[in-house]
């Protein structure tokens, strides 16, 4: 993704390195299992603030690491940690209640539009967990070459593609696919951005801020091609029974832990058991929401393990 992003925002001669840096950090607060566990964390947090993952990365980032002897939290830039906050668009109510936190400090102008180097961000993961899924749920068996063929965008590659090598090994010929999708939605997404930043010529990031509309898209004939394969996608693979099931599984997973490490502090770790929040529920549901928003899907399933006697097969 960070790779996409820094292509889009070397042909459109913005700052390649913010691009990198918000691209790089957004999906810092991802809790494990992805969207499956902000979902099941979000509930879990609903009496104290809730759960989001973009608030998360924020709070990684200026507040749980710790490295520099003068305050917690990274030295990054205000752009920076602008377009981890806003990449997908102004923020409207309700805010996470980490933003709003933190915006007391300093206002990250949660009401406009990010920079051009946010915005790309945001597309550019957009670009690459479709081709992403489109891979993983063929290899998963989600779908066959035959239903690829009905798949806006992804079908009429797959078409040129084989007419180019008709003996292509089918491994080939997904990788292949994939690399024309990229492709053709880089170049969609650099043609229509040029074409806004043009027409709005702004003589200032700030000029973008105060838009009312993203500057980096898509043409709408791409957009509607893109929503259809994100409808292929979430009828073939999203909603698929096996991976309706492991999500629901890694739901469970995520919930189980919460409710065991908020009703007994002895199950963190020491390191963290002793930093918990005292005489504070809220503060101390936020202080487990942490430690789960850090866990790799991996150390989730092994935390489960260690403290119930079933854990399910995400597989």
């Amino acid at each position: 993704m960070a790779q996409i992003a820094r292509s889009i925002t070397r042909s459109l001669k913005a700052d390649e390195d913010l691009t990198e840096a918000i691209a790089l950090a957004h999906d810092l607060g991802h809790p494990p299992f992805g969207h499956a566990g902000e979902r099941a964390l979000d509930a879990a947090m609903s009496q104290a603030g809730g759960f989001d993952h973009n608030a998360q990365s924020l709070r990684v980032v200026t507040k749980l690491e710790r490295k520099y002897a003068q305050f917690d939290g990274l030295n990054l830039t205000w752009e920076t940690l602008e377009g981890l906050v806003k990449h997908n668009g102004p923020l409207r109510a309700p805010v996470p209640e980490p933003v709003r936190a933190y915006c007391a400090t300093q206002d990250l102008k949660l009401d406009t539009y990010p920079s051009v180097e946010a915005q790309v961000a945001a597309l550019s993961d957009d670009i690459a967990y479709n081709a992403h899924d489109l891979d993983d749920g063929y290899r998963a068996g989600c779908f066959s070459f035959a239903e690829l063929f009905d798949a806006p965008i992804a079908g009429r590659l797959l078409s040129e593609v084989d007419a180019a090598y008709p003996e292509l090994e089918d491994a080939r010929r997904l990788y292949e696919v994939n690399r024309r999708l990229i492709t053709v939605l880089v170049n969609d997404c650099i043609a229509e951005t040029r074409d806004r930043l043009a027409a709005l010529c702004p003589e200032s990031a700030d000029t973008v801020r105060q838009a009312g509309r993203a500057m980096v898209a898509f043409s709408d004939g791409m957009k509607a091609e893109l929503d259809d394969l994100r409808g292929f996608l979430f009828a073939r693979v999203y909603r698929h029974p096996r991976v309706m099931r492991i999500m629901g599984d890694a739901e469970d997973v995520v919930v189980e832990l919460f409710q065991r490490y908020v009703s007994d502090k002895d199950a963190l770790p020491p390191e963290w058991s002793d930093q918990a929040p005292a005489h504070d529920a809220k503060a101390y549901a936020r202080h487990v929401a942490d430690f789960i928003a850090g866990q790799t899907d991996r150390y989730a399933l092994a935390e489960h393990r260690r403290l119930f006697d079933a854990t399910p097969d995400l597989r």
